[in-house]
């Protein structure tokens, strides 16, 4: 057979080839098609609504927030949520894991110097001024109260700098089972890659309500600011849950463009502690955690736990299922068991797709050289 009749066959095989890798690389490479089991509980590995209601229970109020949790604060017992395990954009809600990670680290009575870094971030401000000394228990109620980034960046200065602050958050954050949560900043101000969910920060709520230090400064309603030696200035909670909501004792809110209106809110009333995360939401979302809030308060005896946001032992069916990691080109890779040990997974089908591409074009271009070696062929092979 000449050489250029051998190519006219090949061609249509490597068309073929190249046409399939796409569906061959959506091949699973599991043999389970069972869903990722959900921390908290099976019911909370949905994106719809959930609520443990008895019979004659009002339905749970309707909200603009796109995720959320509400739980019982003392047994972590979640009442009602909606897509709890929905990743989104967490804003200033994420200083809370900032201040469950340092609380236990930092010396409040210590000082530290703010860098220029530290006074320049973008967003809301305490007013941090380089070179100036200022007190850790200071910077923590800025940080919780005004959400100062500049506070939350001279905070991760005294813990060793960003990158260092920005692991031990994420080893925090896996350590208690919020595997939902990526962080890339200890401020919440929006980076690629970073997100939460409404299940993570209520469950990280409730872990740093724990901490009294983390307790006091997350329900201070008024505290005073400033560098050592200067005159201080008062500063204001933002949280105006805390300031308008009877019992109101925390959380944290948070707000940006892209991420939207986040919140974090706890309170009391009687015997019973609540905590609420809104992920998503429209600006006034204080308004939306008063709401869930006192749904909750008003059936809490008639409401059962559909999850809980206590702190679980990692587990086997949850950790396969997440990715752990990532390369520099943004390029997912996915932790899985195999009969070597721990390592990260390449799909075959792709693989398999190219080695054929390959072999195909390899055999193209031995038979183009022959080709032309032989008679001189003005044949060309388009670009593969």
């Amino acid at each position: 057979m000449r050489a250029h009749a051998r190519l006219r066959l090949l061609l249509p095989v490597v068309a073929a080839v190249l046409t399939a890798a796409p569906a061959l690389a959506a091949v699973p490479t599991s043999g389970s098609a069972e869903p990722p089991a959900a921390v908290g509980g099976s019911a909370l590995a949905t994106r719809g609504l959930v609520a443990g209601v008895a019979p004659g229970v009002p339905a749970v109020p309707t909200v603009s927030a796109s995720s959320y949790v509400l739980a019982d604060l003392d047994t972590g017992e979640v009442l009602a949520a909606k897509d709890p395990h929905g990743q989104y954009a967490p804003a200033s809600t994420l200083k809370s894991l900032t201040a469950l990670t340092l609380v236990p680290q930092l010396d409040p009575t210590a000082t530290v110097v703010a860098t220029w870094d530290d006074a320049n971030v973008d967003g809301s401000k305490v007013g941090v001024q380089p070179g100036k000394r200022y007190l850790v228990s200071q910077l923590f109620e800025a940080m919780l109260m005004v959400s100062g980034n500049d506070a939350a960046l001279t905070l991760a200065t005294a813990n060793g700098g960003i990158p260092k602050t920005v692991a031990e958050m994420n080893q925090r954050a896996q350590g208690i089972g919020a595997l939902d949560t990526v962080a890339q900043t200890p401020n919440g101000l929006d980076a690629r890659g970073q997100h939460s969910s409404a299940y993570d920060l209520a469950l990280i709520a409730r872990e740093g309500l724990q901490l009294p230090a983390f307790a006091k400064y997350v329900s201070e309603r008024r505290s005073h600011f400033g560098a050592l030696g200067a005159k201080p200035f008062e500063i204001y909670t933002h949280n105006k849950l805390v300031l308008r909501y009877p019992g109101a004792f925390g959380v944290k809110n948070g707000y940006t463009v892209a991420a939207r209106a986040s919140f974090v809110g706890a309170a009391q009333r009687g015997e019973h502690r609540l905590v609420v995360a809104l992920m998503h939401a429209d600006p006034t979302v204080w308004k939306e955690a008063a709401k869930l809030l006192d749904w909750g308060f008003a059936n809490r005896s008639r409401l059962s736990a559909v999850g809980t946001i206590t702190p679980p032992q990692p587990d086997d069916a949850i950790t396969q299922n997440r990715v752990t990691t990532s390369n520099h080109r943004g390029v997912q890779l996915q932790r899985t068991k195999s009969t070597h040990g721990d390592g990260f997974a390449v799909p075959a089908a792709p693989a398999t797709a190219a080695g054929v591409v390959l072999v195909g074009f390899f055999a193209l271009r031995r038979a183009s050289s022959r080709s032309r070696r032989r008679r001189g062929s003005r044949l060309r092979l388009p670009p593969i």
